[in-house]
């Protein structure tokens, strides 16, 4: 089975660490978040993942030189310019040489959503795409989609005006889709997946859908979820495959004995001083905590240093390189500022 992945975005509510690094190479319990995206799907049977990219394409295939990730063979598409959701899916299928059915997923989103089960309905119901859809209580920043007993979708409301939606599922980012849906995409322009091809499908009667059975899901594009992804691994929130073996602390890392860390990742290098406390957080490569520090669900990029007795909290992002002086005290800052 072939799989498209979306990984275009530049990432901007994620400012400063997307600056230098596509949101999809962040690491995620020391393990990029590429590769808990693709490693799920090849649990599925997927063989093929092409990468639909567009910023730092590069980054990609010097992660992996000899294609393949997680597995699976990895192949990339590069966008000549933006072609929005649905036009990067047909570009990437296209370049690829796919002409068979193939499963789409967004590659900012973590799910423990089973594939199979959304192929095997998408075949019983004769479907020409099918949506996985997740149960939110604020879908208003999402498309929505309401469906019929079957899994016909009647509707799908890209970011309805808030107490307008029809429903609280909402589109998980996942798809299987036929050749016929590829074909249906113009090609060499932008086209929305959501505002415009969806919606003919919904016109023509062939769009399904159906509820993942409140699975982990989780959009990773904001701070706040970033880390929460880390946390949801370390705590057990979000089931790991034995053979995924995520490291809370990679080996080079060093933590003074007196120090205190907490529901917190360490990549590579990171280094943490006497006395300092490192508390639902994650510290990048090489990153450096000085002695007497705090760190309180944060996130302290590679190469950035704390300086001692500094404090950074409440979802703080300290971008590549950066320097927080010694004693300062940071509460939901960016380091550089950056406009959203």
């Amino acid at each position: 089975m072939k799989a498209v992945i979306l990984v275009g975005g530049f990432g901007t509510r994620l400012r400063p660490l997307t600056l230098h690094t596509p949101k999809q190479m962040l690491p995620v319990v020391n393990r990029p978040m590429i590769e808990w995206v693709i490693g799920h799907l090849a649990r599925f049977g997927v063989d093929l993942a092409v990468l639909a990219m567009g910023y730092r394409p590069d980054d990609f295939s010097a992660a992996y030189p000899d294609g393949t990730c997680a597995g699976v063979g990895v192949r990339y598409a590069v966008e000549p310019e933006p072609l929005d959701t649905a036009g990067a899916i047909r570009f990437a299928a296209t370049d690829a040489g796919i002409d068979e059915r193939v499963v789409v997923v967004n590659g900012d989103v973590l799910t423990d959503l089973d594939v199979g089960a959304l192929v095997a309905l998408h075949d019983r119901v004769g479907a020409e795409a099918t949506i996985a859809l997740h149960e939110v209580d604020d879908p208003s920043r999402y498309g929505v989609v309401d469906i019929d007993d079957e899994g016909r979708v009647r509707a799908f409301v890209e970011k309805p005006v808030p107490g307008t939606e029809p429903t609280n599922l909402i589109n998980a980012g996942t798809y299987v889709l036929e050749p016929s849906a590829l074909d249906r995409i113009a090609q060499g322009r932008r086209v929305s997946i959501e505002r415009e091809t969806f919606p003919a499908m919904v016109a023509d009667g062939t769009l399904f859908a159906t509820a993942d059975g409140g699975v982990y899901w989780l959009d990773t594009g904001t701070p706040d979820a970033y880390l929460r992804a880390q946390v949801d691994v370390l705590e057990g929130r979000r089931s790991v495959p034995e053979r995924v073996d995520p490291l809370e602390r990679d080996p080079s890392a060093r933590v003074a004995p007196s120090a205190v860390v907490r529901s917190s990742v360490l990549a590579a290098g990171a280094q943490v001083g006497e006395g300092a406390e490192i508390i639902e957080s994650v510290l990048h490569v090489n990153a450096t905590v000085g002695a007497g520090a705090h760190v309180h669900r944060s996130i302290v990029g590679e190469g950035a240093t704390v300086g001692d007795g500094a404090s950074v909290r409440g979802l703080s992002v300290i971008g590549y390189g950066e320097s927080v002086a010694a004693g300062a005290d940071l509460q939901g800052a960016r380091i550089p500022a950056v406009d959203e």
